[in-house]
């Protein structure tokens, strides 16, 4: 009996082991293998909110970039979403959750400045690369050195647009309407004036400086006050919606002075709410399908043709979008790793890169030098007028 009952115990230990191991090899097999063929790349952007055709606008760029490009050092890449709503506070819970529950390798984003400087501490302090897309303002790498851009800044922006405004459209003096709980519309303003005012040589060159907030929809108080100052032009960068109600309602006013703007005016709602208001309106932005700029240009135009359809063009900051995707991975790949310094160094050194907006040189601030395009809005299409330089 005692010998039944040694043998009973003997296989009932053997198994118990056999199973224990079974149990706790297969998972972490698992895991392991998951992070070994998989490499994630956050994207955060206004899918929702004020800001939401932006943020569309960027992830038809991305997407088309991750069809084309899937893989990256051998692996997967898989494309995390998450939507900062069009707000500053939600930004930062975006870019935190991109961080510390997905651990994405780089981020992508964001269609507007405010939220990309709401994120930007955050992915500093976890020591992961972003690339900016479209935000403009120069605040957005300023002093972080894990935040990179592939569009120009406004301080090249609002030179631009005050150079066209005194040397092409020939004003002296000019109103200026700006979205004041907007960082990207303040700060463009506030260069666009400085600029102005010494190209004309004028203290008195801005006739006024009025402001609205995000979601306003009327603008009549401002308009009015500018009808009676002489103001040859009206300058407004600021969210598309309200830009176009803005347009629309100085038709309405009998203001009939060309309004000029910047890189948000490149969305089809613009042209959607501002019908005939918004013909002749003059913007500065990054890309236009009729200057193809490198190799890599054609390979997007031909790929977005045929996903999207002959007669869509693409606006600016999809190509954008694409090109913050290919950099990230060019990155990666010369960096040969997912580490966040090391991919931060690569991106660092990035000097002649060629994407469908344009060859990307970041500067010592993570900042693209790159050409900007003048638009126009003519028989409701945006239409190219010119290619301006970096000085």
């Amino acid at each position: 009996m005692k010998r039944k009952i040694s043998l009973f115990l003997v296989i009932l230990l053997m198994t118990s082991a056999f199973l224990f191991g079974c149990g706790t090899s297969e998972p972490e097999s698992e895991e392991t293998g998951g992070e070994e063929e998989v490499i994630k790349i956050g994207v955060f952007e206004p899918f929702t909110g004020a800001n939401a055709a932006g943020g569309a606008l960027e992830k038809e760029g991305i997407e088309l970039a991750h069809e084309l490009y899937p893989e990256v050092l051998g692996k997967q890449v898989e494309v995390v979403y998450v939507d900062n709503k069009s707000d500053k506070v939600e930004a930062a819970n975006a870019a935190r959750n991109l961080v510390d529950k997905e651990q994405v390798a780089v981020v992508l984003g964001s269609w507007g400045s405010s939220f990309s400087m709401a994120a930007g501490p955050i992915y500093q302090e976890a020591q992961v690369p972003a690339i900016g897309t479209s935000c403009t303002n120069p605040l957005v790498t300023l002093g972080n050195e894990y935040y990179f851009r592939v569009c120009f800044i406004d301080s090249f922006q609002g030179v631009v647009m005050a150079n066209y405004a005194y040397n092409e459209a020939g004003a002296e003096k000019i109103a200026i309407i700006q979205e004041i709980s907007n960082d990207y519309s303040v700060a463009l303003s506030q260069i666009f004036q400085n600029e102005f005012i010494e190209l004309t040589g004028d203290e008195n060159a801005i006739v006024s400086v009025s402001n609205y907030n995000t979601g306003d929809q009327d603008f009549t108080a401002q308009l009015t006050s500018i009808k009676e100052l002489g103001a040859d032009a009206i300058f407004a960068p600021g969210n598309f919606t309200e830009s176009a109600l803005l347009m629309k309602q100085a038709k309405e006013l009998g203001i009939d002075i060309p309004f000029l703007g910047a890189d948000t005016w490149e969305t089809p709602e613009v042209i959607d709410i501002g019908g005939d208001a918004v013909e002749g309106a003059v913007f500065s932005t990054f890309f236009d399908s009729a200057v193809p700029l490198t190799d890599e240009t054609t390979v997007f135009l031909d790929a977005y043709k045929a996903k999207y359809g002959e007669d869509k063009e693409p606006a600016a900051v999809t190509a954008l979008a694409y090109d913050a995707y290919i950099l990230a991975l060019d990155a990666i790949e010369r960096a040969g790793s997912t580490e966040g310094p090391a991919i931060r160094d690569a991106l660092a050194a990035t000097e002649n890169f060629p994407g469908a907006a344009g060859i990307v040189t970041l500067d010592e601030n993570g900042d693209a030098v790159k050409s900007a395009i003048i638009k126009t809005i003519e028989n409701g299409e945006f239409t190219y007028k010119s290619t301006v330089e970096p000085f």
